[in-house]
């Protein structure tokens, strides 16, 4: 055999080698809310698991508005979200709206807190910088300290909603804001003495750095959440066409599976199915 010969025998092996897999590869982006990402980010490890020639790329993170526009525009497949949808709005885009998870919105401390219980107006005294040390509260002596995430992001405004004495408290200066999930996430597991909102699903995924407390003396545990006893929780919404590609209706189909359910449960959520 000529050596052109074998060379463009090798050249269309390789053309369609990568033809072959370029048309095999399935690739779903998702992208908007960085606090339903943990709970989806699971999902999506657990389904590639199964699925290898599926590729589940995250963005940083959109807003309510910029989430659907990416949506509309093809930029992404799947928009996460949680509060303040407008359904109605949604469905006339062409767009579909699934809700997949309930969580309980927490007050996460440290590893290092020995609180394990906060009374509402022990939250507000320290948002207020009223209390400043875990031992004015029963626990031990180290300093408080308190983070928060902004007023418009969901965690922030389910604590505001049902803890009355903090619904207006303007909270000092001193207090540390976390702009996203992860960054609160990674803040409530370094900081020594640290507090701050964040969810379940964050708390299970910290590996024992991060610890939730009981609110009034209730624990925010999936049965507590299902009946009602413990009401702080935001919802975990999937936005897509209405009529996804393949690959994605493949995705929501495991999501709202036996198996998907048991990965929301294993991140501290509640399957809503």
């Amino acid at each position: 055999m000529s050596t052109s010969l074998v060379f463009r025998n090798v050249a269309f092996i390789f053309i369609f080698s990568v033809a072959y897999h370029a048309h095999s590869a399935e690739q779903i982006v998702i992208d908007g809310s960085t606090g339903v990402m943990p709970l989806v980010s699971a999902l999506a490890k657990a389904y590639r698991e199964q699925n290898r020639d599926v590729t589940i790329d995250f963005g940083k993170g959109l807003g309510t508005k910029a989430r659907i526009a990416a949506l509309r525009e093809g930029k992404i497949q799947i928009a996460m979200a949680s509060h303040g949808l407008n359904i109605d709005s949604i469905k006339k885009q062409g767009m579909a709206v699934r809700e997949i998870a309930k969580v309980a919105v927490v007050f996460g401390v440290n590893a290092s807190v020995s609180a394990t219980d906060l009374a509402d107006l022990q939250i507000c005294d320290i948002y207020s910088i009223a209390k400043t040390n875990w031992k004015e509260l029963g626990a031990t002596d180290m300093p408080i300290v308190p983070l928060t995430r902004p007023d418009s992001e969901v965690d922030t405004e389910v604590v505001r909603h049902h803890i009355g004495c903090l619904t207006g408290l303007k909270m000092s200066e001193s207090v540390k804001i976390a702009p996203k999930s992860g960054e609160m996430a990674k803040a409530l597991a370094a900081t020594k003495g640290g507090i701050g909102m964040t969810t379940m699903t964050v708390v299970e995924q910290s590996a024992g750095r991060i610890k939730p407390v009981s609110l009034r003396g209730i624990a925010p545990t999936a049965t507590n959440v299902k009946n009602k006893s413990y009401n702080l929780t935001r919802d975990s919404f999937l936005v897509t066409d209405a009529s996804p590609a393949p690959a994605v209706a493949k995705f929501l189909e495991f999501i709202q599976s036996d198996a998907g359910a048991k990965v929301i449960a294993e991140n501290g959520a509640v399957p809503v199915r």
